[in-house]
C-alpha cells in the first residue's frame, strides 16, 4: 500500500477531492438504483452497487495510468485521436437508433465485451486537448482567421455536427467550452464573433432542415424545443414531470434530509441514479449534503486553476483548463437542472452519477490534469535538489 502511495504523483488535494466524490456517490447510487431494479433493469440494487463500484475502480485505474504519462505526449496523441473520434462518431450516428422517432444514437457497442460506450464524451476530451495543442503552438505567432479554419475550426465543427443530431446539450456545452479555451489562449475576439455567428447559423439551418424534412434524418429537435418551452412556461405541464418530482425531493429533504435510503421520489423520478441524482442527495441528506457536494466541486475548480497557473508551459496551462473546467461546468449544469435554474439537459453529475462512460472520461480528464501537476512537482524537486549544498558536494565527490 505504501508503495502505491509513493507512486502517486500530482496534486494530492485533487486526488483527495476525486476520492471523496467517488466515496460519497455509493450510497446515493445504491439508494436510487432501487427504482431501476423494481422496473426490471437489473436483478437487485446490489447489482447496481457492484456495477458502480467496478466503474469507479476502472476509473481510478485510468487516472493512475494516465497521470504517469508525461503530458507533452498528449499533443501527438490528440492528432492521432481526432480522426479516430470522427470515425467513432460517424459509426455511432449511422446506427440510426431511434426512440419514439428521435435520434438516440449516442452509444456504440464494444465488440466482444458486451458494453456500450458514449463516443461524444471521448470526443469532448480529445477535442479540448487538440485545441490546447493548437493554441499553445500559435502563442508566438499572429493568428489569422483564414489560417485557423482548417487546422482549428474544421475538426471542431465536424465533431460538433456529428454530435448535434443525437445530443444537443453535449454539443452546446462543448461549443461554449471551446470558445472559452480559445479565448484564454489568445484567439482574437473579432474572429470569435465570426465563429459564434457561424455556430448559430449552422444550428438554425439544421433546425429548419429537420423541421422541413422530418423523415430525412432522425433527430431530437422536438425534444429540445419541448424542454425549452416547458422551462419558460410558468404553468406546470406533463412535460415538467421530472422537474416537479425533483423539486418535491428537494423540498422534502429540508436542512438535514430524510436519511440515507429513505427517499420516496427515487421511486417516481426517471434517471434518479444519473441525471437527477442531486435531487435524491438533497432529499436524503438535506441542504447540508447538497452544500458539501457543491463545495467539493468548487474546491476542485480552485485546484484546477492553481495547477494551471503553476504549469511551466502554455500547453500545460491550457490543457488543464481545457479538460478540467468542463467537469465543473457539467456539475453546475446538472445541479442547476435539479433546482429548475436550467432546462433539462441529460448531463450527469461527474464522479457521482452512475454510468461507465461518463465516469471513465471524467477520470481520463483528471488523469491529464494530474500529469501536468506531476511534471511541476518533478521540476520543483529537481530545483530543490540542485539548491542543496550537500547534494552538490556528494555529486562532486
Amino acid at each position: 500500500m505504501n508503495q502505491i502511495f509513493k507512486n502517486i504523483k500530482g496534486d494530492r488535494l485533487i486526488w483527495a477531492i476525486v476520492a471523496l466524490l467517488a466515496i460519497l456517490s455509493f450510497l446515493p447510487v445504491y439508494s436510487a438504483a432501487s427504482n431501476l431494479a423494481y422496473k426490471g433493469a437489473g436483478s437487485s440494487t446490489f447489482t447496481f452497487f457492484v456495477k458502480h463500484f467496478v466503474h469507479l475502480v476502472l476509473g481510478f485505474a485510468i487516472i493512475y495510468g494516465v497521470h504517469k504519462i508525461p503530458y507533452r505526449y498528449f499533443k501527438g496523441l490528440s492528432l492521432i485521436m481526432i480522426p479516430v473520434v470522427l470515425v467513432l462518431l460517424g459509426l455511432t450516428i449511422l446506427q440510426g437508433k431511434t426512440i419514439d422517432g428521435a435520434n438516440a444514437s449516442r452509444w456504440i457497442q464494444i465488440p466482444f465485451v458486451g458494453m456500450s460506450f458514449q463516443t461524444s464524451t471521448l470526443a469532448a476530451v480529445v477535442l479540448m486537448v487538440y485545441i490546447a495543442r493548437y493554441m499553445s503552438k500559435m502563442k508566438d505567432e499572429i493568428i489569422t482567421f483564414k489560417a485557423s479554419i482548417l487546422p482549428l475550426w474544421a475538426p471542431v465543427f465536424l465533431v460538433l455536427i456529428l454530435i448535434l443530431p443525437a445530443n444537443f446539450s453535449t454539443a452546446a456545452i462543448m461549443f461554449l467550452m471551446i470558445l472559452m479555451l480559445v479565448f484564454l489562449g489568445g484567439y482574437p475576439l473579432r474572429y470569435l464573433a465570426v465563429i459564434i455567428g457561424s455556430g448559430i447559423l449552422i444550428l438554425t439551418l439544421f433546425v429548419l432542415m429537420a423541421k422541413a424534412f422530418p423523415d430525412a434524418m432522425p433527430n431530437r429537435i422536438d425534444t429540445w424545443m419541448g424542454r425549452i418551452e416547458s422551462f419558460s412556461n410558468p404553468e406546470d405541464t406533463e412535460a415538467d414531470y421530472q422537474i416537479e418530482k425533483a423539486k418535491i425531493a428537494i423540498a422534502t429533504g429540508g436542512i438535514k434530509g430524510v436519511g440515507p435510503g429513505k427517499s420516496m421520489q427515487k421511486n417516481f423520478l426517471p434517471q434518479s441514479s444519473s441525471d437527477f441524482i442531486f435531487a435524491i442527495i438533497i432529499e436524503e441528506y438535506g441542504l447540508i449534503g447538497g452544500v458539501v457536494i457543491m463545495t467539493l466541486y468548487l474546491w476542485l475548480l480552485f485546484r484546477i486553476v492553481i495547477v494551471s497557473q503553476k504549469s511551466d508551459t502554455i500547453f500545460g496551462k491550457l490543457l488543464v483548463l481545457g479538460v478540467g473546467l468542463p467537469i465543473v461546468f457539467q456539475a453546475i449544469i446538472n445541479m442547476a437542472v435539479a433546482v429548475e435554474l436550467f432546462p433539462v439537459t441529460g448531463q450527469t453529475l461527474p464522479l457521482i452519477s452512475s454510468g461507465g462512460t461518463s465516469i471513465w472520461m471524467t477520470c481520463l480528464a483528471i488523469g491529464i490534469i494530474l500529469s501536468v501537476s506531476a511534471k511541476r512537482e518533478e521540476i520543483k524537486e529537481k530545483e530543490i535538489s540542485e539548491e542543496n549544498p550537500l547534494e552538490i558536494l556528494s555529486e562532486a565527490i
